[in-house]
């Protein structure tokens, strides 16, 4: 890299930063119109922390405080640009967390700077290497780090959100014949769902436990549990709300049901467990025909070949 280009880069990096600067001092910062009417309508003073839980600072916290309003112009920019706010809703919703859209924009934004960031360092060391810069390549590699980060953050979302199922559809037949035990026993299903809930642990437990939390803040019982089958896609977990929803309202029998269910997901089970077995012996056969068996068959002809050769001379 010459110095002309590295005074270049100099140059445009502390412009920016000057820009950036001026532009939200408070003197040229734009007022919002949440921020006219908030002393209007929150007049109700925040709850002390002190009664809350503790918990430690994260990442969107720490983003917030250092560059809250870049990071929040540029996570309305993804929003307007990507869209989908429904498809992410519903995705942070069956992961069960309570992060909201907005926070996952902000957090998209993050992973969009570092592979910004790791696609810079990438063209300074290649400049560096090569002893020039391609003006080309290296806009090009940072927009693909962008939108690779961008990309990368919503592909996680995906992953974290199959394996939240996952989890689910393994701990269903347990929790489903617990419950079918304390209904056996005399329990009313909301009473078994407090009890399988205090009693075992795992990702559909915290669902029925916060259900059953929101049920005792005042929401009726049946939507609490109407919302937990909303937020998921498991076809299995749906009937099984739905079972509980029809014993509760009616006072159907509601044993039989969820011990019916359980054998069915576990069916289920048994037949990924084949499909994932079939296609792990499909997948190892690659190796067997391309490089066992070539060197099979090279050992087998090269004595022969060798032969030929010293014969032809």
């Amino acid at each position: 890299m010459t110095a002309a280009v590295l005074g270049m880069l100099l140059g445009l990096l502390a412009a920016t930063g000057l820009v950036l600067l001026i532009t939200y001092a408070p003197p040229f910062r734009s007022v919002r119109l949440v921020d006219r009417l908030a002393p209007y309508v929150h007049d109700t003073p925040p709850p002390s922390r002190l009664l809350g839980t503790a918990t430690a600072p994260g990442m969107l916290t720490a983003v917030r405080r250092i560059a809250g309003p870049s990071v929040a112009n540029g996570a309305r920019v993804i929003d307007r640009v990507l869209g989908g706010r429904a498809a992410v809703r519903r995705r942070l919703d069956a992961l069960g967390g309570q992060m909201t859209v907005e926070d996952f924009r902000i957090e998209q934004v993050v992973w969009g700077g570092l592979g910004l960031l790791a696609a810079a360092g990438v063209v300074v060391v290649g400049s560096v290497a090569a002893g020039g810069l391609n003006v080309l390549s290296a806009g090009l590699l940072c927009v693909a780090g962008l939108v690779g980060g961008l990309l990368g953050r919503d592909w996680w979302l995906t992953q974290q959100v199959t394996r939240r199922e996952e989890l689910l559809l393994a701990e269903f037949p347990v929790v489903a014949e617990l419950l079918a035990l304390a209904v056996t026993a005399g329990e009313s299903p909301t009473a078994a769902i407090a009890r399988v809930t205090r009693l075992s642990g795992g990702e559909l437990a915290r669902e029925l436990g916060a259900a059953l939390g929101r049920a005792r803040a005042g929401v009726p019982l049946v939507d609490a549990l109407q919302q937990v089958a909303d937020h998921t896609s498991l076809d299995a977990l749906a009937r099984f709300v739905d079972g509980l929803l029809v014993a509760i309202e009616r006072g159907t029998p509601l044993a039989e049901v969820l011990r019916a269910q359980a054998a069915d997901v576990r069916e289920a089970g048994k037949r990924r467990l084949l499909e994932a077995g079939g296609r792990k012996e499909i997948a190892m056969m690659v190796p067997v025909v391309f490089l066992v068996l070539p060197v099979t068959v090279l050992f087998a002809l090269f004595p022969g070949l060798i032969s030929i050769v010293s014969l032809s001379q």
